[in-house]
């Protein structure tokens, strides 16, 4: 889902990694009020755009804090990983009809360990799938531990035109804190060697409210990523998970729990920081500065279509070619043999898939839309809901006007 793709407790109802959307709805019709359920929602005729999503399933190690869906094994079988990825992404975009791919994202796991041959391969397969435009944002996540020079301009060279780097800090204690495998000099490393090859569309990621970690030491870390960053930086709160070895030392007392209070502040103080720094705050984790905003997790926001390919990968279209009409949550099967079995005999590894309702679907426009900058605009939920507005849908009678008089809630033109 990266989901949701998908960053720790960054991406939300449409996030890879982690959960796949809002928790239990009420029903159409349910509810205080009593305006009419919605109406489906429309589709087009011809669903011409999707964003793709392309999970690589592997990691050297596993970090203490990360619950993603990942694996650390002996030896990777890449052919037939590979095979399975073009196949499943040809597979469903002949299903989605989708006629021109907006974006691609390879996520994990750790991309960055597979051969540039796999990521040409997989673009090649979505070229010959749908319509890819030369200038369309291509994105791998790379650790610094495998983003060496060769390796970064190999991926170049296979159609890779941005990075993600999974920095997390700069602090070496920090990072033996999280399970990483690099260092803070292989960060900087890595970081350099990047914004070389791809000047302009290097990210960043960066976490905070460590265990132990002060307001002071976060911000001496913040101004040390500032002097090292591009014009991106995706910054998460650090997400306790269960099954995760750093949520063990935490709940079993060895190591502190950060205050709510303190996480705010530090929240406050990146933002502050960044702003300062000619950076757009233009999601809640996320900051950009000379527009260089990421146009893939744009269309989760705005609640496009995406096509999720590759073991546990989400997604949310309509399966026009299978005589489909409305949108679909969907989820790829977890574990990779398995995924690869499925994939081999009927083409892809969809394990579950879940028709959205008309309301679910306005809940993940709403939901999704208030983390960015720019809302929900008339335009995008007239899309989803032509007959009803906003407070016709979600709002008891007054509601939004008193949103409006606390301050809440912008009603505009826009």
């Amino acid at each position: 889902m990266a989901a949701w793709g998908w960053r720790t407790a960054a991406v939300i109802a449409a996030a890879r990694p982690g959960g796949s959307g809002p928790g239990r709805r009420p029903g159409p019709g349910s509810g205080p009020t009593s305006e009419p359920a919605p109406e489906p929602v429309p589709e087009p005729a011809t669903p011409a755009t999707a964003a793709v999503y392309v999970h690589w399933p592997y990691c050297r190690k596993r970090c203490s804090y990360c619950n993603f869906n990942k694996y650390v094994v002996p030896a990777v079988d890449e052919a037939a990983l590979r095979s399975c990825l073009e196949r499943e992404a040809r597979t469903l975009l002949h299903l989605s009809r989708v006629q021109s791919v907006t974006s691609v994202f390879f996520g994990g796991g750790t991309p960055s360990l597979a051969s540039p041959h796999t990521i040409a391969a997989v673009l090649e397969a979505i070229a010959g799938a749908a319509h890819l435009p030369a200038g369309a944002e291509v994105t791998l996540e790379a650790n610094p531990s495998s983003a060496s020079t060769p390796c970064l301009a190999g991926f170049k060279a296979a159609g890779v035109n941005r990075l993600s780097i999974g920095v997390q800090s700069l602090d070496d204690a920090e990072l033996r804190l999280l399970g990483r495998e690099h260092t803070a000099a292989e960060a900087r490393r890595a970081v350099e060697v990047a914004r070389r090859l791809f000047p302009g569309r290097t990210s960043i990621d960066l976490i905070f409210g460590l265990p132990g970690q002060s307001q002071d030491t976060w911000a001496q870390g913040l101004e040390a990523a500032l002097g090292l960053c591009d014009d991106h930086i995706s910054l998460y709160q650090l997400t306790l998970e269960r099954g995760t070895a750093l949520a063990a030392q935490v709940w079993g007392g060895a190591l502190p729990t950060p205050p709510q209070d303190l996480l705010a502040d530090m929240y406050q103080t990146a933002r502050a920081t960044l702003v300062a720094a000619g950076f757009r705050h233009y999601e809640v984790s996320n900051f950009a500065r000379k527009g260089a905003l990421s146009t893939h997790n744009l269309s989760y926001w705005r609640a496009e279509q995406y096509i999720g390919v590759g073991p546990g990968a989400h997604g949310r279209f309509v399966p026009w070619g299978e005589g489909g009409c409305s949108r679909e949550a969907r989820v790829q099967t977890l574990e990779p043999d398995a995924w690869m079995r499925e994939v081999q005999s009927r083409g892809h590894g969809t394990r579950r898939r879940v028709v959205l309702s008309p309301l679910e679907q306005l809940e993940e426009v709403l939901a999704l839309g208030l983390r960015t900058d720019e809302g929900i605009t008339r335009e995008r939920w007239g899309h989803f809901s032509p007959h009803l507005s906003l407070e016709a849908v979600f709002g008891v009678p007054g509601e939004a006007k008193n949103l409006q008089q606390q301050g809440w809630l912008v009603l505009d033109g826009r």
